[in-house]
């Protein structure tokens, strides 16, 4: 259904090339998912949806199958980056998509998981990068050195990570709070990506704990030079309260997840340090032959969805 891939090279920012993004639209009914006696689920398409911390960027939401605007319970919201590649096949780099759309259906259908709507921002593809690494350590990132690199290999000399959350946490969730019947509280709140999404969902929850209450981290992609090292430095003092939040990681072992595992291990350390007990509010999962791909995560996006929002 609907989807999208990011392809990206290790050194030390990741780039790829795509078409810009047309200019504004009002809101659009993108897909339908299924015909239903009653409400059929729906993805919802904001084009060009402008802020002031960042690039404008189209953002997809997904009300599932049943969604009632008035009903007494509200909806858990999930926040997934690279929006993409989220739910629909047709503006996938890949062509296939994770299929969020039809995995939240059948979670609900078998009541694995609550009452759920999904806000997907896409990325703005040349700032993908410089906006899914976290600033962290600042002192690191915001060096000449390191800004000489950043504008060398991006075009940018600067990591934008601090103003995607803003604009995720001051702009766009106060917006689907206004817009959509779901609930404020952090505990109802999640947010989930895949590679450089992984990097920038951990962020999130650490940057503002507040607000998310769990995380997803798929393919996490650690292994950017220098930076990623160092950033993992930073999560033994910033990680949230495990008794309050909850983190989900996982990896492949083909492709770029290859290289994930010892990185993986370092981090299920400090988690472990930090207070989190695997299997509880914390799960790291390796899955043998996986690449680094939406195949891959489309084949399994069921287990972080559920874990996230049971």
């Amino acid at each position: 259904m609907y989807s999208h891939r990011l392809i990206f090279s290790i050194s030390i920012l990741i780039l790829y090339s795509c078409k810009q993004q047309p200019k504004h639209e009002e809101i659009a009914l993108v897909e339908t998912v299924e015909k239903t006696p009653f409400t059929a689920s729906e993805v919802i398409e904001y084009k060009n949806f402008e802020s002031k911390y960042v690039d404008t960027r189209h953002v997809e939401v997904f009300l599932p199958t049943g969604y009632d605007a008035t009903s007494k319970e509200k909806y858990k919201v999930l926040y997934m980056h690279d929006g993409q590649n989220v739910f629909n096949a047709k503006t996938s780099y890949t062509g296939i998509d994770w299929g969020v759309d039809e995995a939240i259906d059948s979670l609900l259908g078998i009541q694995k998981i609550k009452k759920t709507i999904v806000v997907a921002p896409w990325n703005t593809v040349k700032k993908r990068f410089s906006e899914y690494m976290p600033k962290a350590p600042a002192a690191l990132t915001s060096s000449p050195e390191a800004k000489a690199t950043l504008k060398e290999n991006t075009g940018y000399d600067d990591l934008y990570s601090d103003a995607y959350l803003k604009f995720l946490v001051e702009e766009l969730k106060p917006f689907i709070d206004k817009t959509y019947n779901v609930s404020t509280k952090r505990e109802d709140t999640s947010i989930m990506g895949s590679s450089m999404g992984g990097l920038i969902s951990l962020y999130a929850i650490c940057s503002y704990p507040e607000v998310f209450g769990a995380a997803g981290c798929v393919s996490t992609h650690w292994p950017v030079p220098v930076l990623g090292e160092a950033y993992i430095g930073t999560l033994p003092n910033t990680l949230p309260d495990p008794s309050t939040h909850k983190i989900y990681f996982d990896f492949g072992t083909k492709g770029y997840d290859a290289q994930y595992e010892p990185f993986q291990s370092h981090v299920d350390s400090i988690m472990s340090a930090k207070g989190y007990t695997e299997g509880s509010n914390w799960i790291t999962k390796k899955f043998e032959g996986a690449d680094h791909n939406e195949k891959s995560w489309n084949d399994r996006v069921h287990i972080p969805l559920e874990f996230l929002l049971q």
